[in-house]
């Protein structure tokens, strides 16, 4: 196989690698009925007008299974996170006593459950496309080396050891998909 075949399946594959992360990191947001940190992960409080990311004004804990606290570092932050959380639609109302803002977790209804799975789904279905769409763009770029001059033999094996690895790429997303609503919907 040539360097440039092997450059594309190896730009394929990290691209991919990125597509599954970008896939982890977005399920770690939706809850699954147990107070966790990584929920307010890219929630942005507006900081002296710029928009900063919530751990980066406060000291963000879990008390306990059900409740995050979220303490400032400067109490006149204590109304710019609690806008930011409900602008969020979260389905979370913070609570702020002067001190610390406290999130209450509402324990998850079946339906609230299925919902949370929908979205998962929905994550993974984002993850899948671009997946797909990596192997699309590394074809065109197989088939763009064969008009150069790469044969025929060459160019069908490369593309099928490029279908080989998006389907274990699929396969992967949808191993995560199943633990996520495991995890959520178990009581």
């Amino acid at each position: 196989m040539t360097d440039d075949l092997s450059l594309i399946l190896e730009e394929g594959k990290d691209s991919m690698t990125k597509a599954i992360n970008h896939l982890e990191i977005e399920l770690t947001k939706i809850r699954a009925g147990k107070a966790n940190p990584t929920m307010l992960d890219g929630l942005m409080v507006d900081y002296y007008g710029n928009p900063t990311p919530i751990n980066q004004v406060g000291n963000i804990s879990v008390m306990d299974a059900r409740t995050i606290s979220i303490q400032p570092w400067e109490k006149n932050m204590l109304q710019p996170i609690e806008r930011s959380i409900i602008a969020a639609n979260m389905g979370i109302n913070p609570q702020n006593d002067g001190n610390i803002i406290r999130l209450f977790l509402p324990p998850l209804t079946e339906e609230r459950r299925r919902e949370m799975v929908k979205r998962s789904n929905g994550e993974g279905e984002q993850a899948k496309v671009a997946v797909r769409s990596i192997r699309r763009d590394a074809i065109e770029q197989i088939k763009k080396l064969q008009k150069e001059g790469l044969s025929e033999d060459e160019a069908k094996d490369a593309e099928t050891e490029m279908q080989e690895i998006t389907d274990r790429y699929i396969v992967l997303v949808e191993k995560h998909l199943a633990a996520k609503e495991k995890e959520i919907m178990s009581v």
